[in-house]
């Protein structure tokens, strides 16, 4: 009997303990692939054109804020009004990545229930700079549908993939132009252009990473539909 229960508690420990490492390697490789693959995929850090705000801030001060509320995304306006209680949204919807009529609240607070329109950017279709937040998460938990990992999988998508938005009954068609990493205090990305009509979404990247807080961006202008 003796023999036995050790036999048992060898088997449960080795069991433990093989649980634990396929844990960790399911955490830890998905980063550690992300770094490889895109490492020269993504142009070095951008900095924003006030560089003195990255030089006064610690980027590791956002690893402790609550990333499900977009006010915690980006280094702060004080004129910039977060709203809870939202009345108007529209959808999002990014065939590559499987993502169909997602839910984009304009100027909400809360990440886990709809993407955010970033205050004061510029409505879909029109002149200036629509910036979009989306919460990620590690990608093997990618579920298009829960908005707490609905942007797990944004690295995947390339220069040319389509984005479209369908807003006040009309459907607008954005085409990727350009994929970059930005550090979280970086508040050039929320510029408005008059040049054209175009699209910013934003996640935290790597997705899962608790450590490196990083911005990708992906920068899409409205392009036409084909005849």
């Amino acid at each position: 009997m003796i023999y036995n229960h050790n036999r048992l508690i060898r088997f449960c420990a080795l069991v433990v303990g093989v649980s634990g490492l396929i844990i960790i390697f399911s955490t830890v490789f998905p980063i550690l692939a992300y770094e490889w693959e895109y490492a020269n995929k993504y142009p070095s850090l951008l900095y924003p054109i006030v560089a003195v705000e990255v030089k006064e801030s610690n980027d590791l001060d956002f690893v402790a804020k609550d990333l499900t509320k977009a006010s915690n995304w980006i280094q702060n306006d004080d004129n910039i009004q977060f709203n809870a209680k939202v009345q108007t949204y529209f959808s999002l919807s990014i065939p590559k990545l499987g993502i169909a009529n997602a839910r984009v609240a304009i100027g909400s607070e809360d990440l886990s229930d709809s993407l955010i329109q970033y205050p004061g950017t510029a409505l879909p279709g029109k002149i200036g700079n629509t910036v979009i937040f989306g919460h990620s998460i590690l990608p093997q938990y990618f579920d298009p549908k829960n908005y707490l990992s609905i942007f797990s999988t944004l690295p995947r998508l390339s220069k040319g993939d389509e984005v479209y938005v369908f807003y006040d009954s009309v459907t607008y068609k954005y085409q990727v132009e350009s994929m970059f990493e930005v550090r979280p205090t970086d508040i050039q990305i929320l510029e408005q252009s008059k040049s054209g009509s175009y699209l910013t979404l934003v996640t935290c990247t790597p997705p899962g990473h608790p450590l490196k807080p990083r911005r990708l961006i992906v920068r899409a202008r409205l392009a036409p539909f084909d005849m």
